[in-house]
C-alpha cells in the first residue's frame, strides 16, 4: 500500500510539473507573439511615418541594416496599389511576383490594415505578416518569423528542466514522508479491537464493521468451543469406545474409552487415516463397508478383553459423509456366557451324581436285593446323598441369587457379633463330633449389609474351617476393629484360621472359582459342593469387602475379610 501510494504521489507531482512547464512555456510564448505583433505595429507607424517625411529613400537606409539583422529588425516590404513590388529588404523587388492577392495586402488596401501567419514562400518558415495602408494608397507591409519566439524560449528550457528535476525530487521525499504519516496509524491499527484505535475519520465505518465481525467470529468461535466441550465431555465420560471419520476414512475424533479399548498408542490420530488405529483385516472390512455406505459389526480382541464394533454411515441423502465406529467391551458377557456354561455343566455333572446314587440305591432296594439287616445301612446312603443333594442345590441358589443383582440389596447397619456367635452355636456340633477345639476373640463391628447375606459368608468359612480340619484340630476366630490408624487395612477385619493340611500355592488362585476342589475325593466325603468359596466371594464383593487367603501349603490356612 504505501509503495503504490508513494508511485502515485510521484507520478501526480512529476505530471504536474511537466504539465505546468508546458502551461508556462505555452503562455510566455502566446505572450511573446502577441508581444512581437505589438512590436510590428508600432514599428509599421514608425516607418510609415518616415515613409511619409523621407520618402523611399528611407527604406533604402534601412535595407542593409534589417538584412543583416536577426533580432528586432522586421522584414520590410513596399507594396504598390496594384500589387507591384516596389521594396523588399528580404530578396530583390524586381524578382517577386505581384502581392495583390496577398490576404493582409487585400485586407490593407480594403480596411487600411491587415495581418496573416503563413508559410512564408520567400524565407520558407512561418512567418507573421502586417500589412497597413500608406496615404499614397500603396501598402507598408511588415513580417516576422515565429522562429524568433522559439529561440527566445530554447534558452530558459535548460533551466526550467533543472528546476522541474529539483522539484521532482523534493516532491518525492515529502511524497515519501506524507506517505509514511498517512500509513504509519493503519499500520498501528488493532484489528483484535478495531474501535479502540485513533485513526481516520474515514476508516471509522471499515473499523465499525471490522468490530462487528469480530464480535460475531468470538460468538461463533465460543459457540462452537462450548459445542466441542460437551461433545468431549460427554464421549470422554462414555463407557463405550466412539471414533469418528469423514468420507475419506481420517479420524475426526476418538474418545478416551475407544482408545483404552482399542489400545491406541498414538497420542494424536486426529486426521490421520483410522488404518492407524488397527490393521487387522476385520477392522479394515468395518471401516471399508461403512465408507462404502453399509452398516457393519464385528468381534474383535485386543489383549484380553473381547470387543464388539459397530460401523454405521453418516448420510445425507445417497452421498457418504463420513462413518461412526461403536466400540463395546463385551469382555464381561463373554466371561459371563463361559462361566455360565462352565456353571451349567458342572451342576449337570455333580447333580448327577448323588442322583445317580439315589437311584442306584433305590433300584437296589426296590428289586429286593437288599437283606433286612442292609437296609438301615442303604437307607442312610440314601439319606446322606439326599441331603448332600439339597445343600448343592440350596448353594446353587444362593450363588445365581448373588450372581442376579437384579433387586438392590436392602442394606442395613449389621452387627457382625451376633452373627458369628450364632454360626458357631450352629457348628458346634459338627465340631464337637470331630473333636475339633474352637477359640473366638471378638467385639461388636457394625458394618452396612444384608443380614442374610453375612450370615450365609460366615457359615461358609467356619463351614470349610470344620470339615476340612484334621481330627481334633483347632479353630480361631476373631472379629476385630482396626484403629485409625491402620484402617487402609480394612476398618473391620473377620479372620477363620484351621489347623487342616493346607492349600497348595499352585491352587490357592483357583479356589474361589465353582465347583473347584483341590482334592475331589476329600471335598465329596467331606460332604463339600465346591460352592462354598465362590459364594463368600461374591458376598464379599457385594459389601465392598476383600478375601484373602494365607497358607503355607504343608498346614493350616487362614481366611480374612476386611470390610474396607
Amino acid at each position: 500500500m504505501r509503495r503504490r501510494i508513494l508511485l502515485f504521489a510521484s507520478a501526480l507531482a512529476g505530471f504536474s510539473i511537466l504539465l505546468t512547464a508546458v502551461l508556462i512555456h505555452f503562455a510566455v510564448y502566446w505572450d511573446y507573439a502577441e508581444l512581437m505583433k505589438r512590436d510590428i505595429v508600432i514599428e509599421s507607424e514608425y516607418i510609415r511615418a518616415a515613409l511619409e517625411l523621407s520618402g523611399t529613400q528611407y527604406l533604402g537606409s534601412l535595407a542593409p541594416a534589417a538584412r543583416r539583422a536577426a533580432g528586432p529588425f522586421s522584414r520590410i516590404t513596399l507594396i504598390a496599389a496594384d500589387g507591384h513590388v516596389l521594396f523588399e529588404t528580404s530578396a530583390g523587388a524586381e524578382t517577386m511576383e505581384n502581392h495583390l492577392a496577398r490576404q493582409e495586402v487585400e485586407e490593407a488596401i480594403r480596411t487600411g490594415e491587415g495581418e496573416e501567419t503563413r508559410l512564408s514562400e520567400t524565407v520558407g518558415k512561418r512567418t507573421y505578416y502586417y500589412a497597413v495602408r500608406l496615404g499614397d494608397g500603396s501598402v507598408l507591409r511588415l513580417a516576422k518569423t515565429t522562429d524568433s519566439i522559439f529561440i527566445s524560449l530554447i534558452r530558459p528550457i535548460v533551466i526550467t528542466i533543472i528546476i522541474a528535476v529539483f522539484i521532482f525530487g523534493l516532491a518525492a521525499m515529502v511524497s515519501s514522508f506524507v506517505t509514511a504519516m498517512l500509513v504509519a496509524p493503519i499500520n498501528r491499527l488493532n484489528l483484535d479491537s478495531p474501535e479502540s484505535n485513533i485513526s481516520y475519520e474515514e476508516l471509522t465505518p471499515l473499523l465499525s464493521r471490522m468490530k462487528k465481525q469480530n464480535d460475531m467470529i468470538e460468538a461463533q468461535f465460543l459457540e462452537q468451543r462450548k459445542k466441542r466441550l460437551e461433545f468431549t465431555a460427554i464421549t470422554d465420560n462414555m463407557r463405550e469406545g466412539l471414533i469418528v471419520l469423514d468420507e475419506e476414512a481420517q479420524v475426526l475424533s476418538c474418545n478416551k474409552s475407544a482408545r483404552k479399548l482399542l489400545d491406541i498408542q498414538p497420542q494424536n490420530i486426529e486426521s490421520r487415516n483410522a488404518l492407524v488405529i488397527r490393521r487387522d483385516e476385520a477392522f479394515r472390512f468395518l471401516v471399508e463397508k461403512a465408507a462404502s455406505g453399509v452398516s457393519s459389526e464385528a468381534a474383535l480382541s485386543s489383549g484380553e478383553r473381547h470387543l464388539r464394533i459397530f460401523a454405521n454411515p453418516v448420510l445425507d441423502g445417497e452421498t457418504v459423509l463420513g462413518a461412526v465406529l461403536v466400540v463395546l467391551d463385551v469382555t464381561e458377557q463373554e466371561d459371563r456366557e463361559r462361566l455360565r456354561r462352565e456353571f451349567s455343566a458342572n451342576v449337570s455333572h455333580e447333580l448327577k451324581t448323588p442322583l445317580m446314587a439315589i437311584s442306584g440305591y433305590a433300584e437296589i432296594m426296590a428289586e429286593g436285593l437288599v437283606k433286612p439287616e442292609d437296609t438301615r445301612h442303604f437307607a442312610r446312603n440314601i439319606y446322606d446323598e439326599a441331603r448332600r443333594l439339597i445343600t448343592l442345590v440350596g448353594d446353587i441358589i444362593t450363588l445365581s441369587h448373588l450372581d442376579e443383582k437384579n433387586e438392590p440389596l436392602l442394606m442395613e447397619e449389621v452387627d457382625l457379633l451376633p452373627l458369628v456367635k450364632n454360626v458357631l452355636e450352629r457348628l458346634g456340633g459338627a465340631a464337637s463330633e470331630r473333636g475339633l477345639s474352637v477359640t473366638f476373640d471378638g467385639e461388636a463391628a457394625a458394618v452396612s449389609g444384608a443380614p442374610g447375606i453375612l450370615e450365609e459368608m460366615i457359615y461358609n468359612l467356619l463351614d470349610n474351617a470344620v470339615k476340612y480340619n484334621r481330627e481334633g484340630g483347632v479353630i480361631s476366630v476373631s472379629l476385630k476393629k482396626n484403629a485409625p490408624p491402620s484402617q487402609a487395612e480394612g476398618k473391620i477385619v473377620f479372620a477363620v484360621s484351621d489347623t487342616g493340611p493346607g492349600i497348595p500355592a499352585a491352587e490357592q488362585e483357583r479356589i474361589f472359582e465353582r465347583f473347584y476342589r483341590i482334592d475331589k475325593s476329600r471335598g465329596k466325603s467331606a460332604g463339600g459342593t465346591g460352592l462354598g468359596l465362590s459364594i463368600v466371594k461374591h458376598a464379599a464383593a457385594l459389601h465392598n469387602a476383600r478375601v484373602e487367603l494365607q497358607s503355607d501349603g504343608k498346614s493350616g490356612s487362614c481366611f480374612t475379610v476386611r470390610f474396607l
